[in-house]
């Protein structure tokens, strides 16, 4: 399966112990049967193919002014640079390896966010900050001073906001890590994939144990304090063993949280992608196993398994959220955060407004050029209907916690359920195959199956059949 490198190709026995006593079974056929299928990943609902130009500035401004103003909202930035490409990547990101590119889009996101905040009748209250990637600790840290400094004169931050970032620990610097504890940003979240080196090397990510451990101390220090960590499995030359002692490597450091991201190869929609052996990526078993095993030894070693891909300690905000029945999923992921509107800055951002959700320009030449004019630059979105807004929530819930009370989500909007469950006959099908059980339109997904929780979500995509997947 993996040429010459053939340790890993069974599980190991500490892979075997965390998985068991974890309770994580074992992938099987019908792992194999569904896991290959090309399906949404469920942040959002309608997913953005089902975007269209017929939602753009106009609609978006209007959306921004009826915003109830008495109720908090999250803000996204996006901050589309690194230092260098890593192979796997499936976002739009520029290589730049001077700031000069950088200050000028800082310079435009700046401008975008006092348009926006224009358009509000007074300054919306804000609960939780994002600034994601690309890298945005890449940025010179008088740059990100500003920028939170221009947020917080333009919105009115909760005492107890949220402000988190993305890093990249290879180019994570003191100077940086000073800016976050002046800027009171609280959670981090660090890109690892791999501590494989052969497996870093086939994806043009070279970053050693040393140097992630570095990041993590300089966090704490500086009062950062919440930790997340990305892994991944699915990549080229990547085993079962590898991916468990990735995981175990990371869980030393005790981050309080993990997003475990299984790798999507879509060559013909990334380029970057082409430099990437294909002979080498493991097969829809493999991914599978390596799914299980990874999930096993977080579990077993202390973090709660939230949804499909995020693994939490006990006091972390998405296990308490879990807990509390108030876990959600929006275009970041799994969240606790409860706000029903975001807000998306830069290029290719995506924010969810009341009527439905909007888009930024992709490329940054366009978005800079709508920004520069003093317009908006969102270039799609979509409006939510009724039938929307139902299979959103029964999606959402799924996601989230593995079950979905369909009649009581239906009849909160005003719709039979019947529309909604009988003629679901992808649903019909994994219930035959004993993925999900369906008492009265409660649909519960059994917990030896949730890694094909986006399977069983799909059943109540209305457009799925007609979105290039």
């Amino acid at each position: 399966m993996q040429g010459e490198r053939t340790r890993g190709i069974r599980t190991s026995s500490r892979s075997e112990w965390g998985r068991k006593s974890a309770g994580i079974t074992a992938p099987t056929s019908l792992h194999t049967k569904y896991y290959d299928a090309r399906l949404p990943w469920y942040t959002i609902y309608p997913t953005v193919p089902e975007f269209s130009q017929a939602v753009g500035t106009k609609a978006c401004e209007e959306w921004l002014k009826v915003l109830a103003t008495d109720d908090a909202v999250s803000i996204y930035l996006h901050v589309p640079f690194c230092r260098s490409m890593c192979w796997y990547c499936g976002f739009p990101t520029s290589i730049t390896r001077r700031d000069a590119s950088i200050v000028d889009y800082l310079a435009m996101l700046r401008t975008e966010i006092s348009l926006v905040a224009a358009q509000a009748p007074q300054a919306l209250t804000v609960r939780d900050v994002h600034f994601g990637g690309g890298s945005p600790t890449i940025m010179p840290p008088a740059e990100f001073l500003t920028l939170v400094e221009l947020l917080r004169r333009r919105f009115a931050f909760e005492k107890a906001a949220t402000v988190a970032v993305e890093i990249d620990p290879r180019t994570f610097t003191t100077e940086m890590a000073e800016a976050l504890e002046a800027a009171e940003v609280s959670r981090a979240s660090l890109g690892v994939q791999s501590f494989d080196p052969i497996v870093q090397k086939a994806i043009n990510r070279v970053q050693s144990e040393a140097q992630v451990t570095a990041a993590v101390v300089n966090l704490r220090r500086h009062k950062v304090s919440r930790i997340n960590f990305d892994l991944m499995y699915g990549l080229p030359h990547q085993t079962v063993q590898s991916c468990v002692e990735s995981a175990t490597t990371a869980i030393a450091m005790r981050p309080d949280r993990f997003a475990v991201f299984g790798y999507a190869h879509v060559p013909s929609y990334r380029k970057n992608q082409r430099l990437i052996d294909e002979t080498a990526l493991p097969d829809a078993a493999a991914r599978a196993e390596q799914a299980a095993a990874v999930a096993g030894t977080l579990v077993a070693a202390g973090y709660r398994q939230i949804g499909l891909d995020h693994f939490a300690l006990p006091d972390d905000e998405l296990a308490l959220a879990q807990r509390a029945g108030r876990l959600r999923r929006n275009s970041l992921g799994y969240s606790a955060d409860t706000c029903q509107t975001l807000i998306g800055f830069g290029a290719s951002a995506i924010g969810r407004l009341g009527e439905g959700y909007v888009q930024n320009e992709v490329t940054q030449t366009s978005y800079s050029r709508h920004i520069a004019a003093g317009h908006l630059a969102t270039s799609r979105g979509c409006r939510l209907t009724g039938e929307d807004r139902v299979r959103a929530e029964i999606i959402e819930r799924l996601m989230c916690n593995l079950e979905a009370d369909v009649p009581a989500i239906c009849a909160a909007h005003g719709f039979d359920p019947i529309l909604f469950v009988d003629p679901a006959e992808r649903l019909a099908m994994l219930a035959e195959d004993g993925i999900v059980d369906i008492d009265n339109g409660f649909v519960r997904v059994r917990q030896e199956h949730r890694f094909l929780l986006r399977a069983v979500a799909a059943a109540f995509d209305a457009y799925l059949d007609r979105a290039p997947y």
